[in-house]
């Protein structure tokens, strides 16, 4: 039995199993890491009625906590989100094997033969709060990359992750894979947190994957290296080149599908000579969805907005508010996202191809979408079956991070008897 009293024994206890374990997934086989994956894919359908019931746990703790309905959404499971599930898992398990790739390969005229391969990272430490699902996206893709993974998810999904994890084990058992390669930290305290951050022997790389209170004391504390974004500060401008049809649907569904997520639409930037049209379409569409609209001075002469504040200008919501303004030009939205936003997500809707070009030249973030709803910044609708996160950085990986972007490099030079001289 574990001491869950003695923390900083606990968390080293793990570390050391999970370093163990990433030795032995950095070299298995690809039909075994598959096996495992489906395993775990089979383990999560026929067990989710003890998912749902304890996912029911979680949500009365995040009824007792107060928790947003937007937060409260990231908890729930239903039968639909765990086929979801599922199917990532089945998706990670069909991908190729990253591990081994040749990236490139070439000969020195010294006689050298040199190839770049895909290697595993190592231990992965991934530090989540409600979304419970997180726990089979990160499992399933540290696995797929070799990588041994330690999850500690949020107190809030404590029920759910413990129940999906299980099924991740018995898929790892089943495989002949060892178990700690998958680890999940039994404990709600804090001070898990603040020891996994400091783990650089057994740690290779944290993933934040939450709020930005959690982000922010991640980047600031850990000495183990990150990979994280601080928040979704996703905006959307609408190009006087715009299709009035496109605008609806795709601000529409970027701001309402799911408020709860890092993809979803906080602010609208409208040319100001589609204001009066498309412009007042798309706000009374929202307005009538159910979202609040906050706007500059301009377009708050529509009935039912709400005058804007300053600290509405580069502001997460996670909620069904939008903040929404007019712009004089595409230049003078690009100065607003730089100023305003998080190199995360944007999009421009237009018809335009040269100044669609231009903006996603032009622009820095992390996604840049044409005509799409800014929704789709994941990596399972990017073809990666499912993400550990979204990393805004521009070290080592950016964007959705998949099993990929979850694998370092080496070289392998081979000569004959060669010499320098």
């Amino acid at each position: 039995m574990k001491d869950l009293e003695n923390i900083p024994a606990l968390m080293s206890d793990i570390g050391s199993r999970a370093k163990a374990a990433a030795a032995t997934l950095a070299t298995a086989p690809s039909t075994r890491k598959k096996a495992a994956l489906v395993g775990a894919a089979e383990a999560v359908w026929s067990r989710r009625a003890e998912i749902l019931e304890a996912n029911e746990k979680d949500l009365a703790y995040g009824r007792d906590k107060g928790l947003s309905d937007a937060m409260m959404d990231r908890l729930m499971l239903d039968e639909g989100r765990i086929q979801g599930m599922v199917d990532g898992l089945r998706s990670v398990a069909e991908q190729d094997d990253p591990v081994g790739e040749v990236l490139a390969e070439w000969d020195q005229p010294s006689g050298l033969h040199i190839k770049r391969v895909r290697t595993p990272l190592g231990v992965i430490g991934v530090i989540y709060e409600s979304r419970p699902n997180v726990t089979a996206d990160a499992g399933a893709l540290c696995l797929k990359a070799g990588n041994a993974v330690i999850l500690r998810g949020g107190s809030e999904s404590f029920h759910s992750s413990q129940a999906i994890h299980a099924c991740l084990q018995q898929g790892l058992h089943d495989a002949d894979l060892p178990e700690d390669a998958v680890q999940l930290v039994p404990t709600r305290d804090r001070a898990a947190v603040s020891e996994m951050l400091t783990m650089t022997e057994t740690i290779d790389v944290i993933v934040p994957r939450g709020g930005k209170g959690l982000v922010g004391l991640v980047q600031r504390e850990a000495r183990v290296p990150v990979f994280a974004h601080l928040d979704g500060i996703v905006h959307i401008y609408i190009d006087a080149e715009a299709d009035p049809e496109k605008v609806l649907k795709v601000v529409l569904n970027a701001k309402t599908r799911r408020t709860g997520i890092c993809g979803a639409a906080e602010c609208l930037l409208i040319h100001e000579k589609v204001a009066a049209t498309i412009g007042q379409g798309v706000i009374r569409a929202l307005l009538n969805a159910g979202v609040e609209v906050r706007a500059d001075d301009t377009l708050a002469r529509i009935e039912g907005t709400k005058h804007a504040a300053d600290d509405d200008w580069g502001r997460e919501y996670l909620d069904m508010i939008i903040a929404a303004r007019t712009v004089p030009d595409m230049d003078a939205a690009m100065a607003h996202i730089r100023t305003h936003g998080s190199n995360h997500t944007d999009c421009i809707i237009t018809e335009d191809p040269q100044a669609a070009a231009r903006f996603m030249t032009t622009l820095d973030s992390a996604i840049i979408l044409h005509n799409a709803s800014t929704q789709f910044a994941d990596g399972g609708e990017f073809g990666m079956g499912a993400e550990i996160g979204i990393a805004t950085g521009k070290m080592h990986a950016r964007g959705p991070v998949g099993a990929a972007q979850l694998t370092s490099f080496k070289y392998l030079v081979t000569g004959d008897g060669t010499v320098r001289s």
